[in-house]
């Protein structure tokens, strides 16, 4: 007597599967040919983009922070008199020393900031960051795209609607800026990595020699100015006291102010020790053409295959009511 009941044996549902497994198989090699074109198709379509997309490369630079003399000097001298100093002179309005943001943070603010861009960067990177049409490493020349900017007469000639403008404002400039730049701190070690990428190697890094030109003359400006200003402060303050016990307060507040300008006048790199200085890239970054290709085949390949299984099968879908 038989111990299964009409179709339903032991392995039905593996033999169907397999059947499954070779219906779609053969479907496959029968459109083997569609699936080849569309492969072959997508992925010289690729080859083809990709030799389109210009070299990138990057320069960089290693930055350790400068270390801010926050115990001694002026501080000191805050901390003994300042209260008292201020109480008794009126010198409400003078800072001695108090908690203050170390500059590499203000510096790393600062380098991604409009202001500074506007200031320092904007009418020389300007048509090295929104004119590029490629980089010719034969005359190592930048080649600017003659629809936006004439070169030869520095003329911009782009056409834009509004509220874009024919030269590039700040604003707009500014967004490409930050694009291209990169700002990494280790938190490890607190160096700080800055990069710049460009279709120009040379380009790349003067962009971040000029960077760091400009943030380091920026603070020691501002520094100096400020500065100044005390010592021109604590000067007609000392001339206003008749308290001869503040004199010698007043000369050492003077003396870590000329200090203060002294250093800033003598350190080259103000902000930053340079650790490791940018150097003029030999090797792009990007684009990465073969895994381009590659992937536009294996996308090729799926949508070949694809196509092939929703012809033979699109059709023979029901439709359920």
């Amino acid at each position: 007597m038989s111990n299964f009941q009409g179709d339903v044996y032991p392995g039905a549902g593996f033999e169907e599967s397999d059947n499954d497994l070779k219906r779609l198989v053969t479907v496959l090699w029968r459109g083997k040919g569609l699936i080849l074109f569309i492969t072959t198709l997508i992925s010289v379509a690729a080859v083809v983009v990709a030799l389109q997309i210009p070299d990138i490369y990057e320069s960089k630079a290693l930055l350790a922070p400068k270390e801010d003399d926050k115990t001694g000097g002026l501080g000191n001298i805050a901390q003994r008199y300042g209260g008292g100093l201020a109480s008794l002179a009126g010198l409400s309005g003078l800072d001695l020393g108090g908690s203050k943001i170390s500059k590499d943070l203000v510096a790393k603010e600062k380098i991604q900031s409009l202001d500074f861009y506007t200031r320092h960067l904007y009418e020389s990177t300007l048509a090295n960051l929104m004119a590029v049409s490629y980089w010719d490493p034969v005359s190592q020349e930048v080649i600017y795209d003659p629809d936006l900017y004439n070169a030869k007469d520095a003329v911009w000639v782009r056409e834009v609607d509004y509220p874009l403008k024919i030269k590039p404002s700040a604003q707009e400039a500014h967004e490409h800026f930050l694009e291209l730049l990169t700002l990494e701190e280790d938190a490890a070690t607190g160096l700080l990595i800055l990069k710049v990428k460009h279709e120009s190697p040379i380009v790349a890094k003067d962009m971040i020699v000029a960077i760091l030109n400009a943030v380091s003359e920026d603070l020691r400006s501002r520094d100096i100015e400020e500065a100044q200003e005390s010592i021109e402060f604590l000067e007609l303050q000392t001339t206003l006291t008749s308290l001869v016990s503040l004199d010698d307060i007043f000369s050492q507040l003077i003396e870590e102010q000329m200090k203060t300008i002294m250093l800033a006048n003598v350190s080259k790199d103000y902000v930053f020790d340079v650790i490791d200085p940018p150097v003029v890239p030999e090797r792009k970054v990007e684009p990465s053409r073969a895994l381009i290709c590659i992937l536009a085949s294996i996308l090729g390949g799926m949508i070949g295959i694809l196509i092939v299984l929703i012809r033979h099968y699109g059709l023979r879908i029901p439709i359920k009511s």
